[in-house]
C-alpha cells in the first residue's frame, strides 16, 4: 500500500530551506518534512491567512520549528521582486530552495499581471525570477534547488511560435509546456552553476499523481467546482491503487533535495507502474527534458520575457 512508503530525511538543523505552494497539498508535507527534520522553513504564500493557518498546523506538530511565511504571487512579477528584495535585505544564506507551486488547466485562457499564459507564466516565469533573484543567496548557502515537474512534462513541446499561446489556445498542451519549461530550467541552472561555480545543484522531481488542489474547485482561477478527474484521483487515492496520496507525492522532491546521493541534473520520481505512484527513485529524463539546447533557449527567452540577467 502506498501509506507505507517513505524516506529518512537527513538532520537539516542550521540549513534554510524556502518552499513554494507550502500552504496545502505536496508543498505543506514538504515543508512539514524538512521542519520535523530540524531545518528552518520559508513558506512564501498567495494567501497569507491560508499561509498562517498550514504555518501553525507545522508548529503544533513539530514543536520548536522554526517556520514563517512571506506574500508571494507568482504570477506577479512585482511580487516576485518583493520577496527576492526582501530576502536579499535579511541575508540568510539559503540551503534549499523547492520550487513546487504551481496552477494547472484553468478553464478559459488566462494571463498573469504582466500578460503571460497565466501556466506558462506562474509555474515557470515566476519561478524562473524567484530563483534568479534569490541566487546571491543560494551561492552563499551552496543550496540545493528542486523544481517540481509534472508527468504532463512526459510529452509535448515549447511552443516557440507562441509562447503565451495568444492563437490555438490548448489548456492542456500550454500546461504541459509550462512544466517542460520548468525541468529545461532545472537541467541549465545545473549546467552553469557547474561551468561558472556557483556551488549550487539544481535537480528536477515529479509527484506522480495524487489528489491536490491542482483540479481542485479554484474559484480565483474561474473553476467553480471540483473536476471529474480529481474526484476518481482522490477514490483511487483512498483504495491505494497505483496512485499516490500528497504525503507519497511529496517524496520524490525530499529525495530530490535532501537525499546525500541525490546529484545536479538528475530526475526523481514514484517507482510504481507508469511512475503515478509508489517509492521515490532517480528516473530517466523523459524526451522533452533532454535537449540542451532546448535548456539554454528556455533560459534566454525567459531572461528576456521578464527582463531580468543572470550573471554570465
Amino acid at each position: 500500500m502506498t501509506r507505507n512508503i517513505d524516506i529518512v530525511i537527513p538532520d537539516l538543523s542550521g540549513k534554510l530551506a524556502v518552499v513554494t505552494g507550502g500552504s496545502d497539498g505536496i508543498g505543506f508535507v514538504v515543508a512539514h518534512r524538512l521542519a520535523r527534520a530540524g531545518a528552518e522553513v520559508i513558506m512564501p504564500v498567495r494567501n497569507p491567512a491560508k499561509g498562517e493557518k498550514a504555518a501553525g498546523l507545522i508548529r503544533d506538530r513539530v514543536p520548536g520549528a522554526k517556520i514563517s511565511t512571506r506574500p508571494l504571487d507568482l504570477a506577479s512579477l512585482e511580487s516576485v521582486a518583493a520577496l527576492t528584495d526582501r530576502l536579499r535585505e535579511e541575508g540568510r544564506p539559503i540551503g534549499i530552495l523547492i520550487n513546487n507551486a504551481g496552477v494547472m488547466t484553468p478553464p478559459s485562457h488566462q494571463v498573469t499581471k504582466d500578460g503571460f499564459e497565466l501556466q506558462f507564466g506562474t509555474n515557470h516565469l515566476g519561478h524562473f525570477a524567484l530563483t534568479l533573484g534569490l541566487l546571491p543567496l543560494l551561492r552563499e548557502g551552496r543550496a540545493r534547488v528542486t523544481h517540481q515537474t509534472s508527468v504532463a512534462a512526459r510529452s509535448g513541446a515549447i511552443n516557440w511560435d507562441d509562447l503565451n499561446w495568444e492563437r490555438g489556445y490548448d489548456v492542456r498542451k500550454a500546461y504541459s509546456q509550462s512544466k517542460i519549461a520548468v525541468g529545461l530550467f532545472a537541467r541549465e541552472l545545473d549546467a552553469r552553476s557547474a561551468a561558472a561555480g556557483w556551488g549550487i545543484t539544481s535537480n528536477l522531481s515529479h509527484p506522480g499523481v495524487s489528489p491536490t488542489n491542482l483540479l481542485s474547485a479554484q474559484p480565483g482561477m474561474g473553476r467553480q467546482k471540483d473536476t471529474g478527474a480529481v474526484r476518481v484521483i482522490r477514490a483511487l487515492s483512498r483504495m491505494g491503487l497505483l496512485l499516490g496520496t500528497p504525503d507519497t507525492a511529496a517524496l520524490p522532491a525530499l529525495l530530490a533535495a535532501t537525499g546525500p546521493d541525490a546529484q545536479g541534473g538528475l530526475f526523481y520520481g514514484p517507482s510504481g507502474p507508469g511512475n503515478l505512484g509508489g517509492p521515490p527513485a532517480q528516473q530517466e529524463l523523459w524526451p522533452p527534458l533532454r535537449d540542451m539546447d532546448e535548456a539554454r533557449r528556455v533560459w534566454e527567452a525567459s531572461e528576456q520575457l521578464i527582463g531580468m540577467k543572470s550573471p554570465a
